[in-house]
């Protein structure tokens, strides 16, 4: 039985004092929730912040992004080893916000992945393909060399704690949402490579979550799919009675 994740992806928004006074509105909205892991990923200067507010409401921290090595001169980057000192227990890696606006490779995501697991992050691995690719019948093919390239020479025992979110990159933002059965194809296909990958038993283990304009109004069509086991939510985070509807997306 995989436990489902729902994680909140709040991009560039909120301040210390924001961030603090949607924590102070979301916990005691999903407090008492155990069969759902939360996980919220604010800016890099909120992340010591919230460490204290999160105490005790079982929701974890997440990044937005890491960079592969550990320390140097690399102007502006954070390592898996700041994050962790910093109270952070999960990273994003390979947001199509990162592919795009900013050229994150599946080379660059593969050596993102290989730190943040040599710096005791959990992963949580974007993937997900353009309009042009899925008007083109592309989808598949996408999803295929970004789930390989991203996690090319991790074995196994390495791959095992990475949770993969596909994310079509046409619909973040835009209001538009894959239908339960695009998304639940794109699901299945995805468990299939991991299959191919590291065997059965890892891809009938690992998570993967939907993103894309995930709403409470959508979220129990979605989770009803054999294959979603959660979401990465992004403006709906924001609000803590939104995104605290979609964590209890059972009830």
């Amino acid at each position: 039985m995989r436990k489902p994740v729902i994680a909140g992806n709040w991009k560039l928004y909120k301040t210390k004092d924001e961030a603090l006074a949607l924590i102070e509105e979301l916990a005691p909205l999903v407090a008492g929730v155990t069969n759902v892991e939360i996980v919220v990923a604010p800016v890099f200067t909120v992340i010591p912040t919230l460490v204290g507010a999160l105490s005790g409401t079982g929701i974890s921290l997440a990044a937005q992004d890491v960079f592969w090595e550990e320390e140097g001169a690399y102007t502006g980057e954070v390592s898996p080893r700041m994050l962790l000192d910093a109270g952070a227990s999960h990273v994003i890696i390979g947001h199509s916000e990162r592919r795009q606006y900013f050229g994150e490779t599946d080379g660059t995501v593969n050596r993102k992945i290989k730190a943040a697991l040599k710096g005791a992050l959990v992963p949580i691995f974007c993937i997900g393909e353009t309009l042009n690719s899925r008007e083109a019948g592309e989808t598949f093919k996408v999803l295929e060399r970004q789930l390989k390239g991203g996690l090319e020479g991790l074995s196994e025992t390495q791959f095992a704690p990475v949770i993969i979110a596909y994310e079509p990159v046409w619909a973040i933002g835009t209001g538009k949402v894959a239908t339960d059965e695009q998304a639940q194809e794109a699901h299945a296909f995805i468990r299939g490579v991991v299959a191919e990958l590291y065997g059965k038993n890892a891809a009938d283990k690992v998570r993967i979550l939907y993103g894309g304009s995930v709403k409470p109004e959508n979220v129990k069509g979605l989770m009803s799919c054999p294959d979603i086991d959660g979401a990465l939510v992004g403006g709906a985070s924001l609000k803590g009675s939104s995104f605290a509807s979609i964590v209890r997306f059972g009830e």
